[in-house]
């Protein structure tokens, strides 16, 4: 695991590390070809520079992010923001569905829509896959 993205893990509290824990090891087991850094203060995983998965300590709960998540067609997945991303979130790590999460990151690897360049594209998504 990156020691950064350890880091952040390990300033959680007891059950958010857990979270935070698990997260980041299904998310490296499933996209062990992403690249994964502290990205605007959180774990975020990319594929050739595209934002894919991360996840953020909210107030009350682990937030698990997919910036193209709308387009995977999971009802779990809740709506976030203006554009086509989609989270889940857990405030105990038995909330965890290994079974989904395998499947979102799939779904992540296939489907994505290219935020890496949507400053250039001012604001403007397009599909890459």
């Amino acid at each position: 695991m990156n020691t950064d993205i350890k880091a952040y893990n390990n300033a959680q509290n007891n059950e958010d590390k857990k979270i935070c824990n698990l997260l980041a090891k299904e998310i490296s087991n499933h996209l062990p070809e992403a690249e994964n850094k502290i990205w605007h203060a959180h774990p975020v995983w990319f594929l050739d520079g595209n934002p894919i998965v991360g996840y953020s300590k909210l107030k009350d709960n682990v937030r698990l992010l997919f910036w193209s998540g709308q387009s995977f067609d999971e009802a779990a997945l809740q709506k976030e923001g203006k554009f086509k991303a989609a989270e889940m979130r857990y405030t105990a790590v038995q909330q965890i569905n290994k079974d989904d999460l395998k499947r979102w990151l799939e779904k992540a690897r296939q489907i994505q829509w290219d935020y890496k360049n949507i400053v250039k594209r001012k604001g403007v998504l397009e599909r890459l896959k």
